[in-house]
């Protein structure tokens, strides 16, 4: 039989539903990946065993009464530590949240648990989701399970959701949680090996997920295959009362509806994205991309997004500007870490606990947001910066008037090592050139296996779709997914 930990998310609910193997059984052989994975790969933070198997003998417990089982009954799943989870410590990878235990659970998570999932334990990240290679956690580096042919450096697993794209890849979960604010669930999905989607703004609630910048942040599910991220979407979206940016929609059907026939569908290919000195192995995933969905029965047109190049440049002006505010809240008073320093006043706290509880970047992102909110500063930068965000937005709307779907790489290269790129922050923040546009446009957007590069690493193509329109997403995601016949996986090193 094969591995249970090779199976898919629904592989793993129709055996549990049959009798083919017990949810408890799955519990614990993805218990054990976990335990010896993590001294090597770093992917979880905290691992709770018990819990997983706490909904493993739930799920028994019910098929075994003949109660109706919910669409993850018995896939045990990671939780990015981004996620308020009840009574277990939840702390965006950084020191200043440390043994924080919330009283409460997030609408996302609670709706996973309510699905029949349970929970393996809380996944790494860069602190506060800021980062694209997962070196910036208070709990150290994320290891990516990957490495390059003939080479044993240590690769990044992208970021911010490095942990979860880590542990889908080397087979620690079936699936895990994910947010992408600047494309945190796309560009590690993209290193390493794995599918990811983060659907239109506002379709899983924010409502007890650690802020990072309120107007671009969104949940969503990184799996190792298509279907698998629609069951987990379905789980996850749906409208909240407790979230002023849920959108308050019926959930559709994605996976019913998944269907990899594009006849009568066309695909946009952005110019501005085909850029100078691009890594001929990204360009060639790019073209076999084009060449996968006309196989698939869509035509294909050139369509322009002229304000590509400020994406950049304006997103890191908004989510700086964003966190400097959000992170306020973090000062020694209520939760979290509080460092008084003998005879400090307020101020003092306030200064000595955010200096010891943010880490480097934090503070780097937390000062320019500040800076370009200030009094001279905001009408030159930030109203700007906003103004950008509008116009990127109208470009996807003049371009979807010609195509349905929007093919581009998911990023501009393929996996780098860890700490080739830590000391050039501007270096690091072009990880994020592909995927940042349809953020600051709230857009759905997937990443997809697209093969290997000629170092036997995985490379990722992006779909972009129209707002709500994440079945049509999912769609040509499936029709890449089953032309590209991806299924190399990292030989296991750890």
């Amino acid at each position: 039989m094969t591995e249970l930990t090779d199976l898919t998310v629904a592989a793993i609910r129709t055996g549990v539903a049959q009798g083919d193997f017990t949810a408890r059984e799955v519990a614990e052989a993805f218990n054990a990946n976990v335990a010896a994975a993590q001294d090597a790969l770093n992917a979880f933070i905290v691992a709770t065993p018990e819990q997983a198997l706490a909904a493993a003998e739930r799920v028994d417990a019910a098929r075994a009464a003949g109660q109706p089982l919910g669409k993850l009954a018995g896939v045990p799943i990671g939780m990015k530590d981004l996620f308020a989870t009840f009574d277990v410590q939840t702390t965006a990878a950084s020191h200043i949240l440390e043994g924080f235990r919330p009283q409460y659970e997030s609408t996302v998570s609670q709706k996973l648990w309510d699905a029949g999932a349970g929970m393996l334990g809380k996944l790494n990240l860069d602190q506060f989701a800021m980062g694209s290679s997962n070196e910036t956690s208070h709990f150290g580096n994320v290891v990516s399970p990957w490495r390059r042919a003939g080479d044993t450096a240590r690769l990044a697993p992208g970021g911010s959701s490095g942990g979860s794209s880590a542990a889908v890849s080397a087979r620690l979960c079936p699936a895990a949680t994910g947010t992408d604010t600047g494309g945190s669930i796309r560009q590690p999905a993209a290193f390493t090996g794995i599918t990811g989607i983060k659907p239109t703004y506002g379709r899983c609630s924010r409502w007890g997920i650690v802020a990072f910048a309120s107007s671009l942040d969104q949940a969503g599910p990184m799996a190792r295959d298509v279907t698998d991220c629609a069951i987990m979407l379905e789980a996850m979206a749906g409208f909240d009362p407790k979230d002023s940016t849920s959108l308050d929609l019926p959930v559709p059907e994605w996976e019913a509806g998944l269907n990899a026939d594009l006849s009568g569908k066309v695909v946009g290919i952005p110019r501005e994205y085909r850029m100078d000195g691009m890594d001929t192995d990204v360009v060639k995933s790019w073209d076999d991309g084009i060449a996968w969905l006309r196989d698939a029965g869509a035509s294909v047109v050139d369509v322009s997004l002229p304000h590509t190049q400020y994406a950049l440049p304006a997103y890191y002006i908004i989510a700086p500007a964003e966190a400097s505010s959000n992170l306020a809240r973090y000062d020694g008073v209520r939760y979290g870490l509080r460092d008084l320093p003998e005879g400090a006043n307020l101020q003092d706290m306030y200064a000595a606990t955010r200096a010891a509880g943010f880490g480097d970047e934090v503070k780097r992102r937390i000062l320019i947001g500040t800076y370009v909110l200030s009094a001279g500063f905001y009408d030159a930068y930030y109203t700007q910066a906003q103004k950008v965000r509008t116009l990127i937005s109208h470009d996807f709307k003049s371009a979807f008037s010609q195509c349905d779907v929007i093919l581009a790489p998911t990023t501009p290269t393929a996996a780098f090592a860890l700490g080739e790129k830590s000391g050039d922050p501007l270096e690091m923040y072009l990880n994020d050139v592909f995927s940042v546009p349809a953020s600051l446009a709230g857009l759905p957007a997937m990443s997809v296996p697209a093969g290997l590069n000629r170092e036997g690493l995985p490379l990722g193509l992006q779909l972009i779709g129209k707002a709500f329109d994440e079945q049509g997403v999912l769609n040509a995601g499936l029709a890449i997914e089953q032309r590209a016949g991806f299924t190399a996986k990292p030989e296991r090193w750890w």
